[in-house]
């Protein structure tokens, strides 16, 4: 009998130290990518507050990696291992992230526009009510989820650090007042805008061409194999106003965009980027070839074209 309670203790001893364990790992789990995000609202703030010399085009691309860091962020919270003591936490973490995931999308996707003129004041409003959503998020896991996680590792008698404090909005009040949004991004590319912002914005795809030969969209066009592969791609300015930064990219089979940029265009000039293809493709390929939007442009249907090409 001795025996037999020996072993059920012994059994016991082991099973909670395994749960003590799981509930600590989730903790420390928590807490790397709280810590992570805490680091990126770093990033985020600090770049609306001081742009630098970044143009329109590098600033929209920053805010794009927020906002791929954001969903990553989302992606390794639904896919944390939950212990049982720890599910109404992981619901409220996961409805937190959820939050904050889709008010990053929201502002990376107004962005283009808040940095343009038409529309402008709407895209402005919809990023600062999207500044609520982040700043309502910390308040769901700074009120609920870090002491429900703290209040599970201390009733199981496990230890972990105590839970930190969300903060990716500095200031919610601020940055949720679209006045405030207004005049950060009116720094972005160099300054406030003049009366030339009130103009049309547009760029279209020209001719596209590898070796002196034009690519045709409707057919394949073949390629003689000792032909440089570069891509010429030509954009035409189809705006009201001169444009800077006009970035071009080509991919190979649906593979990463290698990126090209036009310094300047003016208006109604068609400017070239040449993008060279590494590694050299070989047989038929498909090219995807884009350009992309510039602030404040509307249109992008003539922004692209996908070719068949056969390198012989």
């Amino acid at each position: 009998m001795l025996i037999l309670v020996l072993l059920v203790v012994g059994a016991k001893g082991c099973l909670d130290a395994r749960k003590n364990r799981s509930l600590e790992d989730y903790a420390s789990n928590v807490t790397q990518i709280v810590d992570e995000t805490n680091t990126l609202s770093e990033s985020f703030f600090g770049l609306l507050e001081d742009p630098g010399e970044l143009s329109v085009t590098e600033f929209t691309s920053e805010i794009e990696s927020d906002r791929s860091a954001m969903d990553g962020f989302l992606s390794r919270v639904e896919k944390l291992s939950t212990p049982g003591d720890m599910q109404s936490a992981q619901d409220t973490l996961t409805l937190g992230y959820q939050l904050q995931a889709s008010a990053m999308d929201t502002i990376a996707t107004k962005m283009p526009t808040a940095l343009g003129n038409e529309g402008r004041d709407q895209a402005i409003k919809a990023i600062a009510g999207q500044m609520l959503t982040l700043a309502g998020a910390d308040v769901l896991y700074n009120q609920i989820t870090r002491h429900s996680i703290d209040n599970a590792i201390s009733n199981n008698g496990a230890s972990a650090p105590e839970m930190p404090r969300s903060a990716f909005v500095p200031d919610a009040v601020f940055w949720g007042n679209p006045d405030n949004i207004d005049a950060a991004l009116s720094a972005v590319g160099g300054g406030p805008r003049s009366a030339t912002d009130n103009l049309t914005h547009g760029t279209g795809l020209g001719t596209v061409s590898i070796g002196g030969v034009t690519l045709d969209p409707s057919v394949s066009t073949v390629i003689p194999a000792d032909t440089e592969p570069a891509v010429d791609v030509e954009v035409q300015n189809q705006g009201e106003a001169e444009e800077s930064d006009v970035t071009v990219s080509v991919s190979v089979d649906g593979g990463s965009g290698l990126e090209q940029s036009i310094p300047t265009l003016g208006i109604g000039e068609t400017g070239t980027a040449t993008i060279l293809l590494t590694p050299a493709p070989a047989g038929e390929v498909q090219l995807e070839v884009k350009v992309a939007g510039v602030p404040g442009e509307q249109v992008l249907d003539n922004n692209e074209a996908t070719y068949t090409v056969s390198f012989e």
